[in-house]
């Protein structure tokens, strides 16, 4: 895997950068793709502070994936396929999928990137418009450039929770590839099939210590909506025990944002590998395997009915199946009319699920 950019060119610094990254021309005087310009910029100046922020994005993103697929493969002692891939159709950019399958820890764990510049469609803006007002329209199709990195991993053991995780960077672009308007979204999230109070409490604390950093209002804030964002409708239950979740971030000077989203995603590892370390071992019975395979159900039934993430991958062109559907279970289970018995531990799971609660 290629190495990114170090962290001390990332991390917020005290030189000032522009979000007008002036446009390049052909030979020929002819404006050149957003794409190919930034290769170029990559390979002539390399990435800095004074890069365009779209650059400085990806640059963290590749860092961070290769730190996170580090420790998750020593964790679990099996490599991950890394598979690094091109879209289709000339509309520029590409990503890197790692995804181990079958592991000892991993039933199923995907850490993917990726950096796309092309063209919505008409479906795909007025998907968007919905959630951004400030896009014109009028307009048929939009230039666009995305970054993010998606994660999910899906632990073998039930007393083991599903994590998620996803922190992304968006522009829309005007015709000689400047940024019209962007915006940062992400956000991290713990499905347990069965609740351990304490590590609930430790995942939150660790997200509310990371967002405290950069706003005292921003933990409250986005673990709300991350509760009200994961809430599977058709089942009025949440997908899980929250986390923190935001979009259309775009409030602060973007160099405060950038740190934000940094220090978010270093989150990640000290918040769930002393929970995954905890549980990846204990004991199961078939019975508590089995409820952990219909609550990977419920998982399956958000994402493609309710995820807005998938929504906008499926709509967009030449989009990466596999990569867009990653972070679906290797297995799961529907069960015709299924209730736990009361005062089970299964039942004290869905209660939970049913009024989320405050874990810090």
């Amino acid at each position: 895997m290629v190495l990114a950019t170090g962290a001390g060119i990332i991390a917020a610094g005290g030189l000032g950068w522009s979000m007008r990254s002036e446009p390049q021309l052909c030979e020929n005087g002819s404006t050149i793709s957003p794409g190919r310009a930034d290769a170029i910029q990559k390979r002539e100046n390399g990435i800095t502070e004074r890069s365009p922020m779209r650059l400085r994005m990806e640059a963290m993103i590749r860092e961070k994936q290769k730190e996170i697929v580090d420790v998750l493969e020593k964790l679990d002692g099996k490599k991950f396929l890394v598979d690094a891939w091109e879209r289709e159709g000339g509309d520029g950019g590409g990503g890197t999928s790692c995804v181990l399958q079958d592991g000892n820890v991993f039933e199923k764990a995907g850490v993917n990137i990726s950096i796309v510049y092309g063209k919505l469609p008409p479906a795909a803006v007025q998907t968007m418009r919905a959630h951004h007002k400030s896009i014109d329209p009028s307009i048929e199709s939009i230039d666009f450039f995305a970054a993010g990195l998606s994660m999910v991993l899906h632990p073998k053991n039930p007393m083991a929770p599903t994590v998620h995780l996803n922190y992304r960077y968006f522009e829309t672009m005007n015709e000689d590839g400047t940024p019209k308007s962007w915006w940062f979204g992400g956000g991290t999230d713990l499905t347990p099939s069965y609740l351990f109070d304490e590590d609930a409490i430790h995942f939150h604390k660790t997200l509310k210590e990371a967002c405290d950093r950069h706003d005292p209002e921003y933990y409250p804030k986005f673990k709300k909506w991350c509760d009200d964002y994961f809430f599977v409708k058709h089942r009025n239950e949440s997908r899980g025990i929250g986390g923190i979740f935001f979009d259309d971030l775009e409030d602060k000077d973007p160099e405060q944002l950038l740190s934000f989203v940094t220090d978010c995603l270093s989150s990640f590892l000290p918040g769930y590998l002393p929970i995954i370390q905890k549980r990846k071992d204990l004991p199961f019975t078939q019975a508590e395997k089995d409820w952990q395979q219909l609550r990977r159900g419920r998982y399956v039934e958000f994402n493609l009915v309710n995820d807005r993430g998938t929504k906008f991958g499926l709509n967009t062109p030449n989009g990466r199946i596999e990569s867009i559907l990653m972070s679906l279970p290797l297995t799961a289970r529907w069960q015709y009319m299924h209730a736990p018995d009361p005062g089970s531990r299964e039942c004290r799971m869905l209660e939970v699920l049913k009024s989320p609660r405050e874990w810090v």
